[in-house]
């Protein structure tokens, strides 16, 4: 039996109950896909926000304490109280542009799903052309007959 004979045998009900199966079975196929691909940009997106917290961080609790500790070693060399700070400063903004560029050289790594996008793309260009089957006109009398309408 072809393919040809078996569409012609089976009823209008059974045909729609397939269209319906295979376009759930479509639709879930490209969520798995979009789901495949933005895992992948989830884990880039976890790198460079621990990054962003780990300078933020550095920043907020370890700044002071190693601060005061660094430019009083730096004064004990024999530099000034003033530049020692100066220097202890400069030393952790520097490290905080360093873990700033990292995070952001992660995040332009991050791209949008393009298979998901193409394949949807497709499938509503496919589903586009797609016309309905012509239904019979049915005699307007009978049908304003059956229906009943509110005064309100």
């Amino acid at each position: 039996m072809s393919a040809a004979d078996d569409g012609a045998n089976r009823s209008l009900g059974q045909l729609v109950a397939q269209a319906t199966t295979e376009l759930s079975a479509l639709v879930h196929d490209e969520i798995a896909l979009a789901k495949a691909e933005l895992r992948q940009d989830a884990r880039r997106l976890g790198i460079g926000g621990g990054a962003i917290a780990a300078a933020g961080v550095l920043a907020l609790f370890s700044l002071p304490v190693l601060s005061f500790a660094a430019a009083y070693g730096i004064h004990n060399l024999g530099l000034g109280l003033a530049w020692s700070f100066l220097i202890t400063g400069g030393a952790y903004l520097l490290l905080a542009a360093v873990l700033g560029l990292l995070a952001v050289a992660k995040f332009k790594k991050i791209k949008k799903p393009e298979k998901s996008i193409a394949s949807a793309k497709e499938t509503a260009a496919v589903l586009g052309t797609v016309k309905p089957h012509p239904r019979p006109v049915a005699d307007m009398s009978q049908a304003d007959a059956s229906v009943t309408r509110s005064t309100v």
